[in-house]
């Protein structure tokens, strides 16, 4: 850690007093450390007490202004290596949701591209509010790590979960971020999201439930292992996550399109959208009036870009598929695997509770041409993400 910079956001909650330890410890290991507070945080302990411990000026103000040659939100924001928010209050994490910037601390995070590790405290009642739980999950899909409370006697007098995370494990966090390895750094990676939609007439179309959360939680993943993304998404209601190239389409043929232009600069591509496989044979100029009791529609297929990009991959490039089945899960992933030309292909029911469409968790079980290579339980996406990516760099560096 030495010689990093980390930003330590102290946010107003009784946890506070524990952040002296947290920037006391990454200071002794050699870190620069830098402290903003909210001004509720200042309630709980002194700026004084982190300026002893971290010998940097803190920030609380916006408007303080010490260095008439940078504005000091966006030094801090531009030269962070890491942002540790501890403690994270529910207040803290709503702004950071939603993009809100009303004090030095929520107007940094909005101008930084740092990773982001956020180390909530609360009441086990807030914690467990589902617009707070939403708001984590947001948060989560955009590639923000969380260091997850405890449970025990919280300040309130209520037991339960909600107790910030012990300063120790905290450090030792920020020590086994810095000292981990970019599994994909150097690496172009496409991945493709969400459903595609086929038109019938000017106000139908075909499409399925795809809700593109897992696929863009591979591009965050695969961003955050430092390869350059560029993410083909159908059309979904999801932000970009941070420093990712976004193509949009919303048909098949554009999809393809888009996928085929970028084919020949990277070295990985995953293919986690749930592309339309059939289309109307004619698309009406016009809105079909509900004039008759039964419409007959002809359909047919749409270009299979899995197949395609299996048949143009250069042999340095490494390939992934996904598949979303009710049954026979083996037989049918791994049959796609060897047809398309995949070399790991990533398998769920999309029947079982928490693994479907939609949902903010996933259950895969990934497969290469010799069977299963993981199998992972109920999990949020973005943690899927990582694993998958993890096993993806493995496989890389042995090629």
């Amino acid at each position: 850690m030495r010689g990093k910079r980390v930003v330590v956001g102290i946010s107003g909650g009784i946890a506070a007093f524990k952040a002296a330890t947290i920037v006391s410890q990454l200071s002794q290991r050699g870190a620069d450390v830098r402290v903003i507070m909210t001004a509720s945080a200042t309630k709980f302990i002194t700026p004084l007490t982190l300026q002893t411990l971290s010998r940097h000026h803190v920030a609380v103000d916006t408007f303080e202004e010490r260095d008439p040659a940078v504005v000091s939100h966006i030094d801090l924001a531009d030269h962070a290596d890491l942002f540790v928010l501890a403690p994270a209050t529910a207040n803290l994490i709503g702004k950071l949701a939603l993009g809100l910037g009303d004090d030095m601390l929520s107007t940094t995070l909005l101008a930084t591209r740092a990773p982001i590790v956020i180390a909530p405290a609360m009441n086990v009642h807030m914690y467990e509010n589902p617009v707070v739980q939403k708001n984590i999950m947001s948060l989560r899909e955009r590639g923000v790590s969380f260091i997850e409370p405890g449970e025990g006697q919280l300040a309130c007098g209520y037991v339960g979960r909600g107790r910030m995370a012990e300063p120790e494990q905290i450090v030792e966090w920020v020590e086994a971020f810095f000292s981990q390895e970019q599994p994909l750094a150097g690496k172009k990676v496409l991945v493709t999201a969400g459903p595609t939609v086929e038109p019938l007439d000017p106000v139908r179309f075909f499409s399925n439930y795809s809700s593109g959360k897992m696929g863009y939680a591979m591009a965050a993943a695969a961003r955050e292992a430092g390869a350059e993304v560029t993410l083909v998404s159908g059309p979904v209601s999801l932000p970009t996550p941070e420093q990712v190239k976004r193509i949009d389409v919303k048909r098949t043929e554009e999809m393809r399109e888009a996928v085929l232009h970028y084919l020949p600069q990277m070295d990985v591509i995953i293919k986690a959208a749930a592309v339309a496989d059939y289309r109307p044979s004619q698309m009406l100029d016009r809105k079909m009036k509900k004039t008759v009791d039964a419409w007959t529609i002809e359909l047919e297929k749409t270009p299979d870009i899995a197949l395609e990009v299996g048949k143009r991959k250069e042999p340095h490039q490494f390939f992934v598929g996904f598949a979303a089945e009710t049954e026979e899960i083996e037989r049918h992933a791994r049959s796609k695997l060897e047809r398309k030309g995949m070399d790991l292909i990533v398998a769920n029911n999309v029947s079982l509770p928490g693994a479907g469409f939609g949902t903010d968790t996933n259950i895969v079980t990934v497969y290469d041409r010799e069977g299963e290579v993981l199998s992972l339980p109920e999990m949020n996406k973005i943690d899927v993400a990582r694993r998958i990516i993890a096993l993806i760099g493995e496989r890389l560096h042995v090629q």
